[in-house]
């Protein structure tokens, strides 16, 4: 069965645009003109995967992202935003979006980027164990919950990701760029602020100090490393 695709766009030029292209991709796709109707289609719907524009009439695309996620913390959300809106970008990767794209945005990238974020969240390693753990860190891989000493952890699907991909790394320096293939699956060069972005909402959640991290370490000019606290 064909992904159905929620694209959420009140630019009808736009909405055509993105509409054609994913179909043309082997896509199923939906339409919300605002954030309202966004909201309203995504309880009605399961969708597989949504493409959310940050300006958007009567309810924001930031807080269709919080509302959505409320609801499903794993499908994957790609936020459109203006090319020069670093402060958008930033804030919609920490509310729980998967990735971004800046307008105005080349069509097959746009298909790439949903090729490649869909092949990571349905990729699934081969005898995984059914759970990790590190210092006060317990992983249930399969049940995607983790807990931080005994209470579980709020994560977003990458969050989620990013913690997993470290912990089977422990003692590993992991460039950004290696973080960016791994968890987000790009093909392609992509944006390592990404990575920056998530490992810092990580360690306000694993960390007691987040200045002094004991689990994610920065290595300065390399990357960073998850090591096991002493």
């Amino acid at each position: 069965m064909k992904p159905t695709i929620l694209i959420v766009e009140d630019e009808a030029s736009i909405a055509t645009l993105i509409k054609y292209n994913i179909e043309q991709a082997g896509f199923l796709t939906d339409v919300a003109k605002n954030g309202l109707e966004a909201i309203h289609k995504a309880k009605q719907r399961k969708y597989d995967f949504i493409i959310l524009d940050i300006m958007l009439p009567k309810m924001d695309g930031m807080e269709v992202c919080k509302a959505i996620r409320k609801q499903d913390p794993v499908i994957p959300i790609l936020m459109l935003t203006a090319r020069d809106d670093e402060h958008h970008r930033i804030k919609g990767l920490n509310i729980g979006a998967d990735d971004y794209i800046t307008k105005p945005f080349s069509p097959k990238e746009l298909v790439a980027r949903i090729h490649a974020i869909l092949r990571r969240s349905k990729r699934q390693p081969v005898e995984q164990p059914s759970f990790y753990s590190i210092g006060s860190i317990t992983i249930y891989h399969n049940k995607y919950e983790a807990f931080f000493h005994n209470e579980r952890l709020e994560l977003t699907r990458k969050e989620f990701e990013l913690l997993v991909y470290f912990v089977k790394n422990k003692g590993v320096i992991l460039s950004r760029e290696q973080l960016l293939r791994a968890v987000w699956n790009y093909d392609f060069v992509g944006d390592t602020r990404i990575v920056d972005v998530h490992v810092a909402r990580l360690r306000e959640k694993i960390e007691s100090d987040t200045k002094n991290p004991v689990y994610i370490k920065t290595v300065r000019g390399f990357g960073y490393k998850m090591e096991e606290p002493i």
